[in-house]
């Protein structure tokens, strides 16, 4: 039978057709969002993934450590120490006789009765892991002291990789740890029994925990990081800015970057605290300091000091690299101070340079103290992420060879500390 016509429907009805109403059309599907690869969630791909995060790290510390073994062993003179010794050189030797006797009971004096540096003087938490790792394998104090620094080393390279993953690009990520690890000057400090390694490693934990909003694994970091080195007050900075930019970003009290910066702020000054209670004098840390090494806060004044004088003289090969690198140091890191730079890692190499740069230390130590501040990576870092591959891997392999000959250099040839 045939539909009936519009005549019909108005002869029959008395009124026109309702009209039809087109079906909206469909929303665009929202575009996927990008997940955060510390909350995705496990599963049979995970293994891969994190082998994908790590393979990175893992290679450029495999290929730092064998450059700086070559390196250094081909400097040491026929029938001079073993390379284990050099690795164990200067504070090396202070930190594993820590981790096996423990710390002295008060002061030190020369047999002249003059007041000299202890074991006081260095944080507890490198020789701590140096215990645990004597603890569980078994191996010598020595041995387990280089171990411990290695195991520190591959930590740091990992969480400094993917801390610059965040905030530049996988290969930005990649071209810094190179440079960290083999390029800086001192970067062989972070294969020796030094608490450079795992001081760097938690610092950047921190960094990374603070940048991803997991404020109490940042405060827990910040915390351990305060018990290495006395520049941890550096993170504890970087940390703190990091908490009072997400409290203005929420508009609102939120406990969580407040107890973590809170709890940061605690190791440093409980150290020194327990210093005062075994020793006597409040200032205890800071007498030992002062009477061991010569280290106070001066302004700067010394160091002003050695670089007009060097730079005036030129006498000494190692005088007049120092100031060089350190000037070099100073201007990378003024390079770095960009609206792109995220504002906690700069103060925390801010901090560091300050606390380095004003204190009256041996001017020979300063390129040492100065490694576990990323904040110098970041220009040459970002320049070589965008060069040619010929033109980074060749700039690459150049500073690489320079980095690890240097400190070879300072272990094997120069007399004095690091």
């Amino acid at each position: 039978m045939p539909s009936p016509s519009l005549h019909d429907h108005v002869r029959l009805t008395g009124r026109l057709p309702a009209p039809a109403i087109a079906a909206p059309p469909a929303a665009p599907p929202a575009a996927p969002r990008r997940a955060d690869p510390a909350r995705t969630p496990l599963g049979p791909a995970a293994p891969r993934r994190a082998w994908y995060a790590a393979r990175p790290a893992l290679a450029v510390y495999t290929a730092a450590l064998v450059l700086h073994l070559v390196l250094l062993s081909a400097m040491i003179p026929p029938h001079g120490p073993a390379v284990s010794d050099r690795l164990q050189a200067w504070d090396g030797r202070l930190y594993t006789q820590i981790a096996a006797e423990g710390y002295p009971h008060g002061f030190t004096y020369t047999p002249d009765g003059e007041l000299t540096g202890n074991n006081l003087a260095f944080f507890p938490l490198y020789p701590l892991a140096v215990r645990a790792v004597h603890a569980v394998t078994g191996l010598g104090w020595g041995t387990a002291a280089i171990v411990a620094a290695q195991l520190a080393t591959i930590a740091a390279l990992l969480i400094v990789h993917q801390l610059l993953t965040r905030l530049y690009t996988r290969r930005t990520a990649t071209v810094g740890i190179v440079l960290l690890a083999a390029a800086q000057p001192m970067s062989i400090t972070f294969f020796m029994a030094y608490s450079e390694s795992l001081f760097l490693a938690l610092a950047a934990a921190t960094l990374l925990a603070a940048h991803r909003r997991a404020w109490l694994t940042a405060g827990c970091c910040a915390f351990l990081t305060g018990l290495t080195r006395p520049v941890g007050v550096a993170v504890v900075a970087a940390l703190a800015l990091a908490a009072l930019i997400q409290l203005r970003r929420e508009r609102r009290l939120s406990w969580r970057p407040i107890a973590a910066t809170l709890l940061a702020c605690t190791s440093t000054p409980g150290y020194l605290w327990w210093v005062a209670e075994r020793v006597g004098p409040v200032d205890a840390w800071f007498t030992i300091q002062e009477a061991g090494w010569g280290t106070h806060w001066d302004r700067g004044s010394s160091l002003w000091q050695f670089l007009t004088e060097t730079l005036h003289s030129g006498e000494g090969w190692v005088p007049v690299s120092v100031a060089v690198l350190l000037l070099a140091h100073l201007l990378a890191a003024l390079l770095a101070c960009r609206r792109t730079t995220w504002p906690p890692l700069l103060v925390h190499g801010a901090v560091i340079i300050v606390l380095t740069l004003g204190q009256s230390n041996y001017y020979h130590c300063k390129l040492r103290l100065l490694t576990p501040a990323l904040i110098f990576l970041i220009p040459t870092a970002t320049a070589l992420a965008k060069a040619r591959p010929a033109t980074r891997a060749l700039v690459l392999a150049a500073s690489a060879l320079f980095g690890c000959w240097y400190g070879a250099y300072m272990l094997t040839t120069w007399h004095y500390a690091i």
